[in-house]
């Protein structure tokens, strides 16, 4: 379900601003056909905003979020979530439970957050221009 990430690429984007990592989420979860969060046994991760609003952070390949393994995440893996799953189940249970979308946190920013129909809407344009 995972795209192949080099090196490189992986260096060049992780330190991108936010709304570029938002653009390459955006194209290479559907490319990959998945979207990655963090999961244990407990269940999924969940983080504040700077606002203090409940966020999923999502990444677009497992190396990106398998960073985020640390801490209170240190028993979390990372996981995907097919992307039709996301788009028909998880937009709308997201935004039924008022929890905003984290697209492709980094160490130093939250990513962009989002409402989850928006980050629906920007995947079903980038699937809709393919």
């Amino acid at each position: 379900m995972s795209y192949q990430l080099t090196d490189q690429e992986y260096a060049a984007i992780i330190e991108a601003p936010a709304e570029e990592r938002f653009d390459y989420f955006v194209a290479k979860a559907v490319e990959g056909d998945a979207v990655w969060s963090l999961r244990s046994d407990a269940g999924w991760v969940a983080m504040s905003s700077e606002d203090g609003e409940e966020c999923l952070p999502v990444w677009p390949h497992p190396d990106f979020a398998a960073e985020w393994a640390t801490g209170d995440w240190a028993d979390c893996k990372p996981a995907a979530i097919p992307l039709d799953t996301w788009l028909e189940r998880w937009s709308s249970g997201l935004a039924q439970d008022k929890t905003l979308v984290a697209v492709f946190p980094n160490e130093t920013e939250e990513g962009m957050v989002v409402e989850p129909g928006t980050l629906r809407e920007a995947l079903e344009m980038e699937l809709a221009g393919r």
